[in-house]
């Protein structure tokens, strides 16, 4: 036992001091880690890391063996391939980087500051149109494409369709999609409770492993979901489904009550409590003033 504790006091002496600066770069690191793996898991980057880990192993393994000539062509063609990488997946590092632009850590002091009413958010009674509309149009056969805006901005999309700026309602709706219509053809960009605009153009898809009985409409929304944060409704022309295209997935929806579930979770409850409770306090200090 003795021998024990002298061998551990011996380790423990060996091991470098830990300040509290070392500390928060260990906690900032392996956060960054963990952000990485998380972004990349939902990507096509992720068989490249799994490619590049065996590049790694590889070089590994011509050092041990002083591979020189080996090593030598590496070194040359490494500059040229992160060059080529920065460009074949650039729509992922724009996503990356939007996404991180969007953090709710950026804004939420401002939200507080300002105390401006969160717009974004839809209410219960926009939720109940969206899922009335899309199993209407379901079981009409009635093919639609529904976009939710989330926190990175469809500015772009918006432009490329007409401008509704009307209130979400479910006739509304029917009525964009209806067969040989002038708006049916496209997607609708919602913002809120609001129907931006109409016959929207979405990016497609090129992830080759799309099932290839899923039509334009689908990879169409799969192709926005790739790009943006947001959450789209599509409804299937042959079929009649409802499907969810989320982070590049595509999911079916069986019956109202689950996409309801779905569409309630983007209400932004965390945000509109601790801005609740900003207000509650800050009608407080209103009620002082008066009281006195």
């Amino acid at each position: 036992m003795q021998m024990m504790m002298e061998y551990l006091k011996t380790m423990l002496g060996l091991m470098p001091r830990m300040s509290l600066t070392g500390l928060i770069e260990i906690a900032i690191i392996s956060w960054m880690v963990y952000e990485f793996l998380n972004w990349i898991k939902d990507t096509k980057a992720w068989v490249l890391l799994r490619g590049l880990l065996l590049i790694l192993a590889f070089v590994v393994f011509c050092v041990i063996l002083q591979l020189d000539t080996i090593l030598w062509i590496l070194g040359r063609v490494a500059t040229i391939a992160v060059m080529a990488l920065v460009i074949i997946f650039q729509p992922e590092l724009r996503r990356a980087l939007e996404q991180l632009g969007s953090r709710n850590i950026w804004f939420s002091l401002t939200d507080l500051i300002t105390d401006k009413a969160d717009l974004s958010r839809f209410s219960e009674h926009t939720v109940s149109e969206l899922v009335k509309a899309s199993f209407e149009l379901g079981r009409a056969k009635t093919g639609a494409l529904m976009v939710i805006e989330q926190e990175i901005s469809l500015g772009d999309i918006v432009r490329t369709g007409i401008d509704i700026r009307g209130i979400v309602s479910s006739q509304l709706l029917i009525n964009i999609f209806e067969h040989n219509t002038p708006l049916h053809d496209g997607a609708v960009i919602i913002r809120g409770n609001t129907i931006e605009s109409a016959t929207c153009y979405l990016p497609l898809s090129d992830d080759l492993r799309i099932s290839k009985e899923l039509g334009t409409r689908h990879r169409a929304a799969i192709g926005i979901s790739e790009s943006t944060d947001s959450v789209t409704i599509v409804v299937s022309e042959e079929t009649g489904n409802v499907s969810v295209a989320r982070g590049g997935h595509l999911t079916v929806i069986r019956d109202a009550e689950t996409l309801r579930k779905l569409l309630q979770g983007l209400s932004g409850e965390k945000k509109v409590e601790k801005r609740f409770r900003f207000r509650f306090l800050k009608g407080k200090k209103n009620e002082r003033k008066t009281g006195e």
